[in-house]
């Protein structure tokens, strides 16, 4: 069988997607039971960081260890890697080694590389470019407390980022219509955008973008490497906190998510993320069981 990568949600079919979503909230179930499913006794994962992490080192190394398997954290100061070997010679190395890999990197040219010279599946936990792991657990959210989320309207608030790009590739591959609401001069990316098609809404007032929205979701606004930028991107998001009065826009049932970490009176309000429509934190959790389904389908195939 030839070897499955997940550089980014467009690597599987929306089948193949709606699968993952349902298999992950079966793991969960079974997880909650105390139900004990190891059938990855004797498979490792190789954990590639070169930025740091919480909740996907965290969710990855557990979800290993829950399978019955076992999980490597190799850092740029631990490797190789930090000291310029090529990304291609590791790849050749270490997939002979491991069964599987999750790489959290900056370019997302750097892990196409390292997955077009591996000899085992290779996972994106983050690259400048794309969050998919993140969408796994947010849809899976929605999903779980909103049912299906085809048809629907997700308002994007903030940075086209990652995160954002991420949700362009999800509007595609789970059939719900996206706003996006960025300040002029922080949209995505145009090509990404453009792949989309009529899938996307590009505005720059956040109300606009809420307005009857079923889900809101939001950012940070500097992400990790943009640090030197905080001072000039608080002034340019002013106006798109995801606050009460955003929120009003929204369905009266409409859900609250952030990827996390979240900081409060930026681009989110206290009284929204730690109010009545925020999942955040089911969603938070929601990585780890995504992410067992992810391996167990790139692995051990379609359950």
């Amino acid at each position: 069988m030839a070897v499955r990568h997940f550089l980014s949600l467009l690597d599987l079919s929306r089948d193949e997607l709606n699968a993952l979503i349902r298999r992950a909230i079966e793991l969960k179930t079974m997880q909650q039971r105390g139900e004990i499913y190891a059938p990855m006794q004797n498979r490792v994962l190789g954990m590639i960081f070169e930025k740091s992490s919480t909740r996907t080192r965290v969710s990855f190394e557990a979800g290993m260890a829950q399978f019955g398997g076992h999980a490597i954290f190799l850092s740029p100061r631990d490797t190789q890697l930090g000291r310029g070997e090529p990304i291609e010679d590791t790849a050749r190395v270490l997939s002979r080694m491991v069964d599987i890999i999750m790489i959290r990197t900056f370019e997302q040219e750097k892990i196409e590389s390292f997955a077009a010279h591996s000899r085992v599946p290779v996972i994106n936990a983050l690259t400048d470019r794309y969050h998919p792991c993140q969408l796994l657990a947010d849809v899976q959210a929605y999903v779980e407390h909103r049912g299906s989320i085809q048809g629907k309207t997700v308002a994007w608030i903030g940075d086209g980022n990652n995160m954002c790009h991420s949700y362009i590739n999800a509007a595609l591959q789970f059939d719900f219509q996206l706003r996006i609401a960025c300040p002029p001069g922080y949209e995505p990316d145009p090509a990404i955008v453009a792949r989309a098609g009529d899938r996307i809404t590009l505005l720059h007032d956040a109300q606009a973008a809420a307005s009857g929205a079923d889900l809101v979701t939001t950012d940070v606004w500097a992400s990790m490497g943009q640090e030197e930028e905080q001072a000039v991107r608080e002034q340019a998001f002013a106006d798109f906190e995801v606050d009460d009065a955003v929120m009003a826009c929204a369905k009266p049932d409409a859900v609250f998510l952030h990827c996390l970490p979240a900081h409060r009176g930026e681009e989110v309000s206290a009284s929204v993320i730690d109010g009545p429509q925020s999942v955040v934190w089911d969603q938070a959790e929601n990585r780890l069981h995504a992410q067992k389904a992810l391996m167990e389908f790139l692995l051990l195939g379609p359950r």
